[in-house]
């Protein structure tokens, strides 16, 4: 793990899906494929990058924890100006403190087991505003934590 400082908000459009932990080894990958079947990337303009996000955001029990219901909008980056196409959703990643877990390239069947290992850190300050997975075109995966800053300078 490694720490950095995300500075600019990024912007993110795509499909959303409302879940719980207890119900998201059923629920997610069904709208993984969903993402994939309906080129929901390709069908978005202005895209910044070729990056996938996967971004668990609007917790129940937003800066507290991941318990009850939470959103996962599955999109691409996109200018703050970008418009929202009939049918998908924006959510806005903060600038924050970032903690960065890598998930050995091109192995997206480890994504949750190193969601997993996060989970277990408990001296880890989540701020349980915008967690995110970033995918990128060359296979490069990372899950980008959001942490308190006080947590992080003490």
């Amino acid at each position: 793990m490694k720490t950095i400082d995300l500075d600019q908000a990024i912007h993110v459009i795509g499909i959303e899906l409302r879940t719980t932990n207890e119900e998201a080894f059923q629920t997610i990958p069904l709208h993984w494929k969903r993402f994939t079947e309906e080129d929901v990337s390709g069908r978005i303009a202005g895209k910044q990058s070729g990056d996938v996000y996967a971004v668990y955001t609007h917790f129940q029990n937003a800066g507290q924890n991941n318990q009850g219901l939470y959103s996962l909008v599955l999109g691409v980056p996109v200018d703050a100006a970008a418009a929202v196409p009939q049918g998908f959703t924006r959510v806005v990643v903060p600038a924050s403190l970032r903690a960065v877990f890598p998930v050995q390239k091109g192995r997206f069947d480890l994504v949750g087991a190193t969601w997993q290992e996060i989970w277990q850190q408990g001296d880890l300050a989540k701020t349980f505003i915008a967690d995110v997975e970033r995918y990128r075109p060359g296979g490069e995966i990372d899950i980008l934590i959001g942490i308190e800053r006080e947590a992080a300078i003490a």
